[in-house]
């Protein structure tokens, strides 16, 4: 075990976390297995919200409104390319809310770096989302999609700049949740508030020229949009990927410094 001080530095923080990186990996796979232990179905469950949800979409916007179809096509590829990371990131803020909270016993018991009980949920997450892909694939082979070759760039480095993105909002929400409760009901609102608010359904392209720079200011728009480019290359910018790196990497430290000046409070809270 190591030993959880409250001075330490952030780099001594991260070589603690690294140290106990073999707990680290097995609460992630007991937070697999938890998830889906009574489940007839399993590993399903990974994708089938969000595929459910993107035929429901498909539906709407192909049949409803026709040629107005707010994304590339085919849509329902689009659509699956941004529904499956906005479900990683929807879950992982949901869950890095109350991660402190729901452990507490843990927490305050073990002297493991308090921080790995945030990056866990990230980090299952993040493992559910590497497990839908193939369902994207199986759509790309279906409706003969091209894969471009920036795929082998683009998508390790969005996957890489959300991972951060969430760590950070997930540090600073997982002690602010606990010393203001009521802070868990304001985030369940948001995100089903900033789901329309990013382009998960259409393409910032469809809108009107004086509101498109709101979204590219949004950093999970830029996320999003570069996890869909290597499907759609004309969604690659990399001003707007430079600027979505430097953001996440900025909520990284703000989201650790709060942690780190607030973990004492916090444990007298749980």
């Amino acid at each position: 075990m190591v030993d959880s001080s409250y001075t330490r530095s952030p780099w001594a923080r991260v070589r603690a976390i690294w140290r106990v990186r073999k707990i680290f990996f097995l609460l992630i796979r007991r937070d697999l297995k938890v998830r889906y232990a009574n489940s007839v179905l399993g590993y399903v469950w990974t994708i089938l919200d969000p595929l459910l949800m993107s035929l429901v979409y498909w539906a709407v916007f192909s049949m409803l409104f026709g040629r107005d179809v707010p994304g590339d096509e085919p849509y329902i590829v689009f659509l699956l390319a941004g529904m499956l990371p906005w479900q990683w990131f929807n879950s992982s803020v949901s869950q890095t809310s109350k991660a402190l909270r729901s452990s507490a016993r843990l927490v305050r018991s073990t002297n493991l770096p308090r921080e790995i009980w945030v990056l866990r949920a990230v980090a299952s997450n993040a493992v559910e989302y590497l497990f839908a892909l193939p369902v994207l694939a199986g759509f790309l082979v279906a409706f003969q999609v091209p894969i471009h070759w920036n795929m082998l760039v683009t998508l390790p480095l969005a996957f890489v700049l959300m991972a951060v993105l969430l760590s950070g909002l997930g540090l600073a929400l997982s002690v602010l949740t606990v010393l203001v409760p009521d802070l868990y009901r304001v985030v369940q609102i948001f995100l089903r508030l900033f789901f329309y608010a990013s382009p998960v359904l259409y393409s910032t392209e469809r809108l009107p020229k004086d509101l498109q720079w709101v979204y590219v200011a949004n950093p999970v728009a830029d996320i999003l949009q570069l996890f869909r480019s290597g499907i759609f290359p004309h969604y690659l910018n990399w001003l707007h990927v430079g600027y979505a790196a430097a953001v996440s990497t900025v909520v990284l430290a703000l989201g650790w410094w709060v942690f780190a000046r607030l973990e004492r409070t916090v444990l007298k809270e749980l």
